[in-house]
C-alpha cells in the first residue's frame, strides 16, 4: 500500500490525523484500544510499585499507533487552519 490508499485523513484544523477513513485504520485503533485496556487491567495493580514499567507499557502502543497513522495518512502532517476558500475576493 502507498499513500494513495490512506488509512487516516489529516485534520482540517490542528495537527496530525483524524479518524480513520478505511477499515485498516479502524483495525489499528481497535488493536490499540485492546492493548491499552490489557495494560490497564494486567499492569494497573503494579503501576504504583513500578511506574516506569507502566509508563513504557503505555508509551509503546501509543508510539506505534502514532507512527502508523503518520505513515498511512493522506497528506503530510502540519498545522492546518482549515481549507482556504478561493472565491476570487482578496
Amino acid at each position: 500500500m502507498t499513500r494513495n490508499d490512506p488509512w487516516f485523513r489529516v485534520k482540517a484544523y490542528g495537527f496530525g490525523a483524524g479518524l480513520p477513513c478505511r477499515w485498516q485504520g479502524w483495525a489499528v485503533l481497535a488493536i490499540y484500544l485492546v492493548a491499552i485496556v490489557m495494560v490497564a487491567v494486567f499492569a494497573g495493580p503494579y503501576s504504583v510499585s513500578h511506574p516506569i514499567h507502566y509508563a513504557v507499557a503505555i508509551f509503546i502502543p501509543t508510539a506505534l499507533v502514532l507512527l502508523i497513522s503518520w505513515w498511512k495518512s493522506d497528506a503530510p502532517w502540519r498545522w492546518r487552519w482549515g481549507e482556504a476558500k478561493d472565491d476570487g475576493n482578496r
